[in-house]
């Protein structure tokens, strides 16, 4: 007589294994795709026409980035590491060249007082309906870190101290000096070139 192999008894082990499917994805951590902060414009009232403003040159900072993800600065073939400092050299033009937008001064009041800049600046991203998503996030990352960096000297200029630890009033008030004006073009088809 054949001897009888005692059987598992497997009825709790569906109980386990839900148990750590749960663990597992309570515990791990997902990456979240990169995304831009952007504050949108008001909606323009229905019995309001749009209009279309006229921007002087000077004041344009045209940024294209084509199909094959090459960036192009005022026409000018650039690296994306080179950006940065074009951007900022733009917005803040501290030599007043007439290519750049043209340099006010205004009393801003508080600890900046009267502070020389540019306010009528517009920087102008335009890519490629082929752009990969890559290449447009690190060209936004560096026109946002311009501007960062700009508020962080000139608070550690007037305040002693990094932007990021002035009071809300502080900043914003650096803010006006340094209004992050990033305009977005539709998608265009500008080939390799």
């Amino acid at each position: 007589m054949a001897k009888k192999v005692p059987q598992i008894n497997a009825s709790s082990m569906a109980d386990i294994s839900f148990l750590l499917l749960i663990f597992f994805l309570v515990t791990t951590s997902m990456d979240v795709n990169q995304g831009l902060a952007r504050r949108l414009p008001a909606p323009i009232p229905p019995d309001q026409k749009a209009e279309d403003k006229d921007i002087n040159k000077r004041n344009l900072l045209v940024v294209k980035i084509n199909s094959a993800n090459q960036l192009m600065v005022q026409g000018e073939l650039t690296d994306v590491k080179r950006l940065r400092e074009r951007a900022k050299e733009f917005i803040k033009n501290k030599d007043n060249a007439d290519y750049y937008p043209k340099v006010y001064e205004e009393d801003f009041g508080g600890k900046i007082g009267v502070y020389k800049y540019t306010k009528d600046h517009v920087i102008s991203v335009q890519n490629d309906v082929d752009t990969q998503y890559q290449a447009y996030l690190e060209v936004q990352n560096e026109l946002v870190a311009a501007y960062n960096e700009l508020r962080d000297e000139l608070a550690h200029e007037k305040y002693h101290k990094g932007y990021n630890e002035l009071d809300e009033e502080d900043q914003k008030l650096i803010q006006k000096v340094y209004p992050q004006k990033i305009s977005e073009a539709e998608p265009k088809n500008y080939g390799g070139n």
